[in-house]
Parts: C-alpha cells; structure tokens; sequence
C-alpha cells in the first residue's frame, strides 16, 4: 500500500511539474521550439483517459460476462466455440483499425474510440469467467440443488461469488490493457493522454510524443500495481 501511495503522489506531482520542465526538455530536445506540453493541461487529459477507459472496462464487462454466463449454461454450451471465436475477432482487429473502420459511421471523437476499446478489453473478461464458472465443483452445484435453489439462485450467490477471483484477474487484465490502448483514441479526436502523442507525431516533435508516453504508461503500470494489491488483499 504504502509503494502505490507513494507512486501516486510521484504521479500526481510530475505532472503538476510538467509545465515548468521546459529547461529540462529543450536540454533532451533543442531543436523543438516548443519543448513542452501546455494545452489541454495534464490533469485534463487524464480525466477523460480516465473516464474512456473505465467506461470501456465496464461495457467489455457486462459483454464478456454476459457471454460467459451464457456459454457455461446448458442451454448455451453448444454456442461457446462461437462466442469464443467473436471475442477473439474482436480482439485480434487492431485497435487503430477499429477505430478507422468505425469513424464513417460514428465520427470523431469519444466513441470510436470507445467501441475499439471495448472489443480489445472484452476477451479476457469472457475467458476468466468461463474458466472461473467451469471451475466451480459439482458437488457443490450438486449441494445447493438439494436445498431447493433455483438456476438462478445458484448463479447468484454460488457460482459467481466462487468464480469471483478468476473474473477479477480477467477484469484487472482488461483495465489495464484499456488504460494503455486508450491513448490510441487521439488518433479519432479523443482527448487523452495520447493527444500529445499524435500531436507531437504530427509536428515532428518527439519531446510531446514522449512526455505523452511516459504518463500513459506509468498511469497503467499504477492500476495494475493497485489492481494486484486489491486482488491479493481479497484472496488473503
């Protein structure tokens, strides 16, 4: 706990430092005019990486556990290759692709970039709750039947709560990679921590793409770092 504590507040005031680091950069990069990032500001861009990612996680979420649920039904079994194979369609499109594809129909902005989050995110959630719900021992299913429960029942306070720290570790997987991918999204007119990344790349200058890539990727390496510490704390 105290090492995330203490990566957040490194986090938090490098980039409320940012803008004063001109020095620094036109040092690394003296051939850029503008060395340093300065609009949309830093904390700007990470509230709505923030809130693409998190609102990506949880659509992939209830469409990956939806799809697991379904699949480990008996109704449902026989569609589990298929839905394995969507999900891993989905996920193989890059994501840049995805968005490309996307754009004519809905413009730029927020949403493409969504949409391509979501397909990248959804997989691990289905694979780990397939594999979390498969993983729950019949004896047990077998045991809540004779007491009366019902399919529903079952699902709800047996074999979800079961299968919980398998669906975690898909969930956390899928955070993660969407915090990392969603500076992709600048690309589509997104504001995020990627708008420097592209902006830098389209103007030839290599300080933006930096400064843009070293917070995304401490930003993910973060929720991964509070992510397995809420995950051991759970399973301990």
């Amino acid at each position: 706990m105290r090492a995330l504590l203490a990566n957040l507040l490194l986090f938090g005031a490098a980039m409320v430092a940012a803008p004063y680091l001109g020095p620094l950069w036109h040092a690394l990069f003296p051939e850029v005019s503008r060395p340093v990032w300065d609009s949309p500001g830093w904390f700007s861009l990470l509230g709505e990486h923030l809130m693409l990612s998190l609102g990506a996680t949880l659509i992939a979420a209830i469409l990956g556990l939806g799809a697991a649920i379904l699949a480990t039904r008996p109704a449902g079994r026989a569609l589990r290759p298929l839905l394995d194979a969507v999900f891993s369609l989905a996920q193989a499109v890059p994501p840049v692709a995805a968005i490309a594809l996307s754009l004519p129909l809905l413009g730029f902005g927020a949403a493409p970039t969504l949409l391509a989050l979501v397909l990248y995110a959804a997989l691990p959630v289905m694979r780990s709750a397939v594999g979390g719900l498969d993983a729950v021992p019949a004896p047990v299913l077998d045991a809540a039947r004779g007491t009366g429960m019902g399919s529903a029942r079952i699902l709800a306070q047996v074999e979800l709560p079961l299968a919980l720290p398998v669906i975690q570790a898909g969930l956390r997987v899928a955070l993660v990679l969407a915090i990392a991918t969603t500076a992709v999204g600048a690309v589509a007119g997104a504001r995020c921590l990627g708008t420097p990344i592209v902006t830098g790349l389209a103007n030839g200058n290599p300080s933006w793409v930096l400064q843009g890539a070293i917070f995304t990727a401490w930003l993910a390496l973060i929720a991964d770092q509070a992510l397995r510490l809420g995950l051991g704390r759970h399973s301990g």
